[in-house]
Protein backbone atom coordinates (compact mmCIF):
# COMPACT_ATOMS: atom_id res chain seq x y z
CA UNK A 1 0.00 0.00 0.00
CA UNK A 2 1.21 3.33 -0.68
CA UNK A 3 1.77 6.05 1.96
CA UNK A 4 0.15 8.90 1.20
CA UNK A 5 2.44 12.09 0.52
CA UNK A 6 1.69 15.91 2.14
CA UNK A 7 4.09 18.77 1.11
CA UNK A 8 4.33 21.27 3.96
CA UNK A 9 4.90 24.97 3.45
CA UNK A 10 3.98 28.40 5.13
CA UNK A 11 5.18 32.16 4.85
CA UNK A 12 6.53 32.60 8.08
CA UNK A 13 10.00 31.11 7.50
CA UNK A 14 11.70 27.39 7.49
CA UNK A 15 12.15 28.11 11.67
CA UNK A 16 8.43 28.82 12.26
CA UNK A 17 6.81 27.51 15.32
CA UNK A 18 3.63 26.76 13.52
CA UNK A 19 5.69 24.89 11.14
CA UNK A 20 7.57 22.46 13.11
CA UNK A 21 4.10 21.70 15.29
CA UNK A 22 2.19 21.44 12.18
CA UNK A 23 5.24 18.92 10.95
CA UNK A 24 5.47 16.96 14.20
CA UNK A 25 1.87 15.88 14.15
CA UNK A 26 1.38 14.77 10.74
CA UNK A 27 4.29 12.15 11.68
CA UNK A 28 2.81 9.00 10.91
CA UNK A 29 -0.47 10.08 9.06
CA UNK A 30 1.98 10.07 5.82
CA UNK A 31 5.14 10.76 4.73
CA UNK A 32 6.10 14.61 4.40
CA UNK A 33 8.36 16.74 2.78
CA UNK A 34 8.89 20.41 4.10
CA UNK A 35 9.57 23.07 1.65
CA UNK A 36 10.04 26.38 3.16
CA UNK A 37 10.94 29.99 2.82
CA UNK A 38 14.42 30.91 4.55
CA UNK A 39 12.69 33.99 6.56
CA UNK A 40 9.20 35.19 7.28
CA UNK A 41 7.53 36.10 3.52
CA UNK A 42 4.33 37.40 5.22
CA UNK A 43 1.87 39.62 3.19
CA UNK A 44 4.11 38.91 -0.38
CA UNK A 45 0.48 37.62 -1.52
CA UNK A 46 1.03 35.45 -4.82
CA UNK A 47 4.57 36.76 -5.84
CA UNK A 48 6.68 34.38 -7.44
CA UNK A 49 10.30 35.04 -8.08
CA UNK A 50 11.23 35.74 -12.41
CA UNK A 51 14.51 36.07 -13.02
CA UNK A 52 16.60 35.89 -10.55
CA UNK A 53 17.99 32.60 -9.05
CA UNK A 54 16.88 30.66 -6.20
CA UNK A 55 18.81 28.81 -3.87
CA UNK A 56 17.61 25.50 -2.19
CA UNK A 57 19.52 24.18 0.48
CA UNK A 58 18.87 21.17 2.86
CA UNK A 59 17.17 21.66 5.73
CA UNK A 60 17.43 18.10 7.48
CA UNK A 61 15.58 14.96 6.24
CA UNK A 62 12.94 15.96 3.81
CA UNK A 63 13.55 19.56 5.03
CA UNK A 64 14.31 22.22 1.94
CA UNK A 65 14.79 25.97 2.72
CA UNK A 66 14.52 28.15 -0.38
CA UNK A 67 16.67 31.35 0.03
CA UNK A 68 14.60 34.43 -1.01
CA UNK A 69 11.89 32.30 -1.81
CA UNK A 70 8.11 32.99 -1.75
CA UNK A 71 5.77 30.63 -0.47
CA UNK A 72 4.37 29.91 -4.01
CA UNK A 73 7.75 29.69 -5.46
CA UNK A 74 8.09 26.81 -2.77
CA UNK A 75 4.98 24.62 -3.54
CA UNK A 76 6.16 25.47 -7.69
CA UNK A 77 9.76 24.14 -6.45
CA UNK A 78 8.61 20.79 -4.89
CA UNK A 79 6.22 20.03 -7.17
CA UNK A 80 9.03 20.18 -9.89
CA UNK A 81 12.64 19.88 -8.24
CA UNK A 82 12.27 17.84 -5.32
CA UNK A 83 8.85 15.77 -5.08
CA UNK A 84 9.53 12.18 -6.75
CA UNK A 85 5.67 11.61 -6.72
CA UNK A 86 2.68 13.81 -6.72
CA UNK A 87 1.78 14.92 -3.33
CA UNK A 88 -1.87 13.92 -2.40
CA UNK A 89 -2.23 16.79 -0.43
CA UNK A 90 -0.55 20.41 0.20
CA UNK A 91 -0.88 22.20 3.69
CA UNK A 92 -0.02 25.92 4.42
CA UNK A 93 0.93 26.95 7.79
CA UNK A 94 -0.15 26.76 10.47
CA UNK A 95 0.23 30.84 10.13
CA UNK A 96 1.36 32.88 13.28
CA UNK A 97 -1.88 35.32 12.83
CA UNK A 98 -5.64 34.37 11.29
CA UNK A 99 -6.16 34.91 7.07
CA UNK A 100 -9.75 36.48 7.34
CA UNK A 101 -11.74 39.03 4.85
CA UNK A 102 -9.47 40.62 2.86
CA UNK A 103 -6.29 39.07 4.41
CA UNK A 104 -6.82 35.98 1.78
CA UNK A 105 -5.40 38.57 -1.24
CA UNK A 106 -2.38 39.56 0.63
CA UNK A 107 -1.73 36.37 2.74
CA UNK A 108 1.45 34.31 1.52
CA UNK A 109 -0.05 31.00 3.54
CA UNK A 110 -3.12 31.32 1.48
CA UNK A 111 -1.20 31.84 -1.84
CA UNK A 112 0.85 28.63 -1.07
CA UNK A 113 -2.52 26.94 -0.72
CA UNK A 114 -4.05 28.08 -3.81
CA UNK A 115 -0.94 27.61 -6.04
CA UNK A 116 -1.31 23.82 -5.27
CA UNK A 117 -4.92 24.03 -6.18
CA UNK A 118 -3.78 25.71 -9.37
CA UNK A 119 -2.21 22.20 -9.89
CA UNK A 120 -4.76 20.43 -9.46
CA UNK A 121 -3.95 19.21 -5.64
CA UNK A 122 -5.84 19.71 -2.63
CA UNK A 123 -4.56 22.03 -0.47
CA UNK A 124 -5.17 23.88 3.39
CA UNK A 125 -4.34 27.10 4.48
CA UNK A 126 -4.01 27.16 8.48
CA UNK A 127 -3.61 29.90 10.26
CA UNK A 128 -3.95 30.29 14.34
CA UNK A 129 -5.73 33.63 15.63
CA UNK A 130 -4.10 35.02 18.80
CA UNK A 131 -5.73 37.85 21.22
CA UNK A 132 -2.29 38.61 23.28
CA UNK A 133 1.73 37.87 22.73
CA UNK A 134 1.37 34.06 23.44
CA UNK A 135 -0.26 31.72 20.66
CA UNK A 136 -0.23 28.09 20.86
CA UNK A 137 -0.09 25.98 17.75
CA UNK A 138 -1.16 22.58 19.60
CA UNK A 139 -5.23 22.83 18.37
CA UNK A 140 -4.67 24.30 14.85
CA UNK A 141 -1.97 21.22 14.68
CA UNK A 142 -4.83 18.47 15.64
CA UNK A 143 -7.62 19.69 14.38
CA UNK A 144 -5.28 20.21 10.67
CA UNK A 145 -4.24 16.62 11.05
CA UNK A 146 -7.71 15.43 11.39
CA UNK A 147 -8.94 17.38 8.17
CA UNK A 148 -6.16 16.17 6.54
CA UNK A 149 -7.11 12.44 7.30
CA UNK A 150 -10.39 12.95 6.19
CA UNK A 151 -9.19 14.76 2.89
CA UNK A 152 -6.96 11.83 2.63
CA UNK A 153 -9.55 9.08 3.41
CA UNK A 154 -11.98 10.58 1.04
CA UNK A 155 -9.42 11.40 -1.42
CA UNK A 156 -10.98 15.02 -1.80
CA UNK A 157 -11.41 16.48 -5.14
CA UNK A 158 -8.22 17.73 -7.08
CA UNK A 159 -7.85 21.28 -6.26
CA UNK A 160 -10.41 21.79 -3.76
CA UNK A 161 -8.65 24.76 -1.61
CA UNK A 162 -9.80 25.42 2.22
CA UNK A 163 -8.71 28.30 4.36
CA UNK A 164 -8.65 27.02 8.15
CA UNK A 165 -8.66 30.16 10.60
CA UNK A 166 -8.52 28.55 14.57
CA UNK A 167 -9.92 31.25 17.13
CA UNK A 168 -7.38 31.65 20.13
CA UNK A 169 -9.53 30.85 22.88
CA UNK A 170 -11.49 27.22 23.71
CA UNK A 171 -12.84 26.08 20.40
CA UNK A 172 -16.80 25.88 20.55
CA UNK A 173 -17.02 24.14 17.33
CA UNK A 174 -16.62 24.59 13.19
CA UNK A 175 -18.41 26.45 10.90
CA UNK A 176 -17.90 26.35 7.08
CA UNK A 177 -17.94 30.50 5.91
CA UNK A 178 -17.94 32.46 3.53
CA UNK A 179 -14.83 35.13 2.93
CA UNK A 180 -15.63 38.25 4.89
CA UNK A 181 -15.24 41.50 3.00
CA UNK A 182 -12.98 43.45 5.15
CA UNK A 183 -10.67 43.12 7.42
CA UNK A 184 -7.95 45.39 7.37
CA UNK A 185 -7.56 48.81 5.21
CA UNK A 186 -3.93 49.22 4.54
CA UNK A 187 -2.31 52.20 4.32
CA UNK A 188 1.21 54.35 5.14
CA UNK A 189 2.63 56.22 8.00
CA UNK A 190 5.12 58.76 7.98
CA UNK A 191 8.18 58.31 10.06
CA UNK A 192 9.90 61.16 8.77
CA UNK A 193 13.22 61.56 6.45
CA UNK A 194 11.51 60.36 3.41
CA UNK A 195 10.49 56.70 5.35
CA UNK A 196 7.09 55.45 5.79
CA UNK A 197 5.67 51.52 7.42
CA UNK A 198 2.85 49.85 6.35
CA UNK A 199 0.04 49.59 9.25
CA UNK A 200 -2.94 48.26 9.11
CA UNK A 201 -6.55 49.65 10.17
CA UNK A 202 -9.65 47.74 11.12
CA UNK A 203 -12.84 47.89 9.49
CA UNK A 204 -15.10 44.87 9.98
CA UNK A 205 -18.22 44.07 7.54
CA UNK A 206 -20.00 40.66 8.71
CA UNK A 207 -23.75 40.96 7.50
CA UNK A 208 -24.74 37.99 5.62
CA UNK A 209 -26.55 34.87 5.48
CA UNK A 210 -23.76 32.93 5.32
CA UNK A 211 -21.57 33.13 8.03
CA UNK A 212 -18.94 35.25 7.68
CA UNK A 213 -15.15 34.02 8.09
CA UNK A 214 -14.27 36.95 10.91
CA UNK A 215 -17.21 36.65 13.06
CA UNK A 216 -16.57 33.02 13.52
CA UNK A 217 -13.38 33.67 15.00
CA UNK A 218 -15.23 36.28 17.04
CA UNK A 219 -17.65 33.27 18.44
CA UNK A 220 -14.60 30.85 18.88
CA UNK A 221 -14.99 28.94 16.24
CA UNK A 222 -13.28 27.58 13.67
CA UNK A 223 -13.98 28.91 10.39
CA UNK A 224 -13.53 26.83 7.24
CA UNK A 225 -13.88 28.71 3.92
CA UNK A 226 -13.59 26.64 0.53
CA UNK A 227 -11.82 28.94 -2.45
CA UNK A 228 -11.91 28.73 -5.62
CA UNK A 229 -9.75 30.27 -9.02
CA UNK A 230 -12.13 32.26 -10.80
CA UNK A 231 -12.89 35.24 -9.26
CA UNK A 232 -15.39 36.51 -12.04
CA UNK A 233 -18.05 38.53 -11.20
CA UNK A 234 -20.83 36.73 -12.89
CA UNK A 235 -23.59 39.68 -11.24
CA UNK A 236 -21.64 42.41 -13.40
CA UNK A 237 -21.66 40.59 -16.60
CA UNK A 238 -25.09 41.21 -18.18
CA UNK A 239 -24.40 45.00 -17.42
CA UNK A 240 -21.26 45.05 -19.49
CA UNK A 241 -22.99 44.20 -23.02
CA UNK A 242 -23.61 47.36 -23.99
CA UNK A 243 -20.03 48.00 -23.74
CA UNK A 244 -19.16 45.03 -25.28
CA UNK A 245 -21.33 46.14 -28.44
CA UNK A 246 -19.08 49.26 -28.47
CA UNK A 247 -16.64 47.20 -30.27
CA UNK A 248 -18.33 44.78 -32.38
CA UNK A 249 -17.37 44.75 -36.04
CA UNK A 250 -20.37 45.90 -38.33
Amino acid sequence: MVVALILLTNDDGIEAEGLRTLEQSLQGLADVVVVAPDRERSAVSHGLTIHTPLDLQNAGPERYVLVNGTPADCVIFALTQICQRRPDLVISGINRGANLGDDVMYSGTVAAAREASRHGIASLAVSQAFSDSKISFDKGSRFARSLARIMLEQRSNGGVCLNVNIPPKKIRGVRITRQGCSTHFPHFNSLGGGEHFAALSQDHRLKSEIPVDYQAIVDNFISITPLQRDQTDYTTIPSLAEVASLFEVP
